[in-house]
């Protein structure tokens, strides 16, 4: 007897649909999508018991006649592709032909739907992946999707399913992610007993950021302007086709300030072309654009599209459309980093006691009370701040990618973007308007929570340090300083690491790095995997100030150091460099290793902790931080600067 034996069309219709439909929210995704590409203007969504009862999508779109209605449950049956080639410029949100006869599989399914040309409308219904009645009816123009009873004949599968509450919290998720991707249309989704959302059409993203949040969410998020670029800068050839001339890359959106530290990613939501995607390349740009602002542990909160040509997109490789491949994934990586720093730079937000207090990392997303407050967005100046850190290196996603995973420096790292990339910044957006409001239980992926009502006004901008006056220390280790906007604090150590960080990444540009040779070689050992990573940084070790050289299979010795770190933090100090990199396991550019290297000698340069300063010295430094790119935190992610204004002094004695 032959073991392989063709599986019946039932049990095929459920392994598909085991693809397709995880949740109910992965049927509102279907669904959700197919009206929106029907050119839908308003989409209503109602469910019961968290969508395990009941999930009903009804939109205005065009509707189906009475033969693609029937048609629309054949398998791989779409109107939106007609042949292979279609694959390569995708520019709808579905495309394979799977999502309704995949759930009409698990579910009983009713699909009413009139075409906008003709008269009468038809109903088609199915129950476990069977047609059980198809007959016309008197029916609105577009289409009403209900789906009852998910998985009753897969009961293996319901069990896997979580409380009702849970279940409501992904679709209301997934509602506002599509309704911040689709700001000029109107989204409702409700249950029995309450409308969670419903936002009006909205001119811009703005709006539909405040519609779903409220003004005091939009204040505290910084805005990322518009920014686009031509892809011919990420292109070699001297020939270029007309149409990939004028193609280019924009990126807008929102992200948070330092002070909103998350230990997830689920903060993070990420638009290709309106469609919602999980992309781990995204995702690291989003990482290297907060490099040396956050700790690398911990995560901000950021919405945030990218629109370009759809053939520069590969969005056919995963069942459920989320996942996406690009076509010049460096550009795309860097361009998108630069923006978001670029963003980050133009307001330097500097944190308050208040929102210092609500700072420590979040298992959630957005909210917590831990937003910045009263953030003003300022035109981004042209090119990247001195101090960004360039290129990728933890995925093994170009930049000098070794073939073994590991990093490899021979290959000659990209331009930085300010050199290969025109930046045309798009207005800021307008006042947001105040259309109608939503239930509290709306929130950003479930996770924005109340704003903080004692939350400060307005975060203090770096311009608003340059007059600070100190006034001592605590401990010998922070720094009281004092000006017309309140009292200051500063972490003396890092506030040094900071200014010594951006001034060693700048004399490594233009290679004026001084070192201080020791009174006698020091001598280490090493590890062999330490003794590899070693010969392969050593040349950029040498441009860093380090005068290092092999002893024998497992040794080095030292003979001089980067200016300003004593003898003693030598060993330390090189040993850190070397585990830190060894810790990447992956690949690694050559500017990201000068930021690492700049990174632990500022550090062990710095001025320590529980050391007196003439008040001279404190004057000097103050200065110095002011006049840094990033004055909010050190080189490592930890905040340097707390202020407690005027107004919170007050508010604490009871004055106002």
């Amino acid at each position: 007897m032959s073991r392989i034996r063709i599986l019946p069309e039932s049990v095929a219709n459920k392994i598909a649909a085991g693809e397709v439909v995880e949740r109910p929210a992965s049927v509102v995704k279907e669904l959700l999508e197919n009206a929106l590409d029907a050119g839908a203007k308003t989409v209503r969504i109602e469910v019961e018991q968290g969508g395990k009862h009941m999930i009903r999508v009804t939109d205005d779109g065009h509707g189906m006649t009475h033969d693609d209605a029937l048609l629309a449950f054949e398998r791989h049956a779409t109107s939106k592709l007609k042949t292979a080639d279609d694959l390569l410029s995708i520019a709808t949100l579905g495309f394979r032909g799977e999502a309704l006869p995949s759930i009409a599989a698990v579910s009983r399914l009713l699909l009413e739907t009139r075409d906008e040309t003709e008269g009468e409308g038809t109903r088609v219904e199915f129950a476990g992946g069977k047609l059980i009645g198809v007959k016309p009816a008197g029916l609105p123009a577009g289409t009403t999707v209900s789906i009852a009873d998910i998985f009753y004949c897969v009961p293996a599968r319901r069990k896997f399913l979580k409380s009702d509450t849970t279940e409501l919290g992904h679709i209301a998720s997934l509602v506002t992610h599509y309704a911040l991707a689709n700001p000029g249309r109107q989204f409702i989704l409700s249950t029995p007993t309450q409308e969670i959302i419903n936002c009006a059409p909205a001119e811009k993203l703005a709006d539909r950021v405040y519609q779903l949040f409220g003004r005091q969410a939009l204040d505290e998020l910084v805005e990322i302007p518009s920014v686009s670029a031509p892809f011919r800068a990420a292109i070699t050839e001297p020939q270029l086709d007309p149409e990939e001339e004028m193609a280019s890359l924009t990126v807008t959106g929102f992200t948070s300030g330092p002070e909103v530290q998350r230990l997830n990613r689920n903060g993070i939501y990420i638009f290709v072309n309106r469609r919602l995607v999980r992309d781990r390349l995204i995702l690291h740009a989003i990482h290297e654009a907060y490099r040396n602002i956050l700790p690398p542990t911990v995560f901000p909160a950021t919405l945030l599209f990218l629109e370009m040509p759809y053939e520069e997109v590969d969005v056919n490789v995963h069942p459920a459309k989320i996942e996406v491949r690009f076509r010049r994934s460096n550009f795309v990586h860097d361009f998108t980093r630069d923006t978001i720093r670029q963003a980050l730079m133009s307001v330097r937000p500097i944190a308050s006691f208040a929102a210092a207090a609500t700072a420590t990392p979040q298992a959630s997303g957005f909210g917590n009370g831990a937003l910045p407050g009263g953030i003003t967005p300022t035109p981004a100046e042209s090119g990247v701040p001195r101090a960004i850190i360039p290129p990728m290196e933890e995925m093994g996603l170009g930049s000098g990618v070794g073939p073994d995973g590991g990093f490899d420096l021979s290959s000659a790292p990209m331009q930085p973007v300010e050199q290969r990339i025109p930046f045309r910044s798009g207005g800021a957006f307008g006042t947001a308007i105040a259309p109608a409001q939503i239930s509290a239980a709306s929130t950003w992926a479930g996770n924005l929570a109340a704003p903080n009502a004692d939350a400060p006004a307005t975060l203090p901008r770096p311009e608003q340090i340059a007059d600070l006056k100190p006034l001592g220390q605590v401990n010998s280790s922070f720094i009281v300083a004092v000006n017309g906007e309140g009292l200051w604090i500063v972490d003396q150590h890092v506030a040094h690491e900071r200014v010594l960080f951006e001034q060693h990444l700048e004399a490594r540009r233009t290679g004026k790095i001084e070192a201080q040779r020791m009174l006698m070689p020091l001598v280490i050992e090493l590890s062999p995997r330490q003794i590899v990573t070693f010969e392969q940084i050593a040349e950029e070790l040498a441009a860093n100030g380090f005068e290092v050289e092999l002893m024998g299979p497992k040794s080095v010795a030292i003979q001089a150091v980067p200016a300003g770190v004593v003898a003693p933090d030598a060993e330390k100090l090189l040993r850190e460099i070397l585990d830190g990199i060894e810790r990447e396991n992956a690949a690694i550019s050559i500017e990201t290793l000068q930021a690492k290297i700049a990174a632990s000698t500022a550090c062990h340069a710095a001025i320590k902790v529980n050391m007196p300063l003439e008040p001279s010295k404190m004057e000097w430094l103050l200065d110095a931080l002011a006049k840094t790119d990033c004055p909010m935190s050190c080189p490592h992610g930890r905040p340097v600067v707390l202020r407690y204004s005027t107004r919170e002094i007050e508010k604490a004695f009871h004055r106002i």
